[in-house]
């Protein structure tokens, strides 16, 4: 019950289109999938494999959200819009993380057993990215749209890009001095990386 109601408190702390706890709890996708995956992985733990992949299907036919019950989720999650979400069975995510939508966190296809990505509290991952692998993704490090990493990310740093590279450069990463996934700033990175936006 603690990690439901961190998820909950979550969404209504970061996510500026809830309006009360009771549209949250009634309403938003992103928590009810969260929510189902938590009972789905209860019961995969229990090795009551078949019902917790039969909870699994029904969620990812009703909201479009992916989430294996083998997955290790945290508490304090926020999965903004949801749709397209998809979280692989050895995916570990830490607490106090925000995934938006369209985001993979998937193997390469090359690997078998341990193969899915694993998130350090308090990252933050824009839509549209692909986290593939046994990689680490550090604590308190944002992950910018659209990008696709195959290699560990330090913590508190910014990637962005296809491949995903590092703001500031492998030998002098920005810093990050606040928990990205607690201010929701998708763009702050954008003046450090690019000479010219659009």
């Amino acid at each position: 019950m603690a990690a439901v109601k961190s998820d909950l408190i979550a969404v209504k702390e970061r996510d500026p289109a809830c309006l009360n706890l009771v549209h949250c709890f009634l309403n938003f996708k992103g928590f009810l999938a969260c929510q189902a995956h938590r009972v789905a992985h209860k019961l995969w733990l229990q090795r009551r494999k078949v019902l917790a992949v039969m909870i699994q299907n029904r969620v990812s036919e009703v909201f479009a959200v992916d989430i294996h019950p083998g997955a290790k989720i945290g508490s304090g999650i926020l999965l903004d819009h949801a749709t397209g979400i998809v979280v692989g069975e050895t995916a570990v995510i830490g607490n106090n993380v925000s995934i938006l939508h369209s985001v993979t966190l998937g193997g390469t296809g090359k690997v078998c057993g341990d193969r899915h990505p694993k998130i350090g509290d308090g990252v933050l991952i824009g839509a549209g990215t692909c986290i593939l692998g046994n990689i680490k993704v550090g604590e308190g490090a944002k992950i910018g749209a659209g990008s696709v990493v195959i290699k560990d990310v330090p913590p508190r740093t910014t990637v962005v890009g296809n491949p995903a590279k590092l703001v500031g450069g492998k030998n002098n990463p920005v810093k990050l001095d606040k928990i990205p996934s607690l201010t929701m700033d998708h763009t702050s990175h954008i003046s450090d990386f690019y000479d010219y936006c659009v």
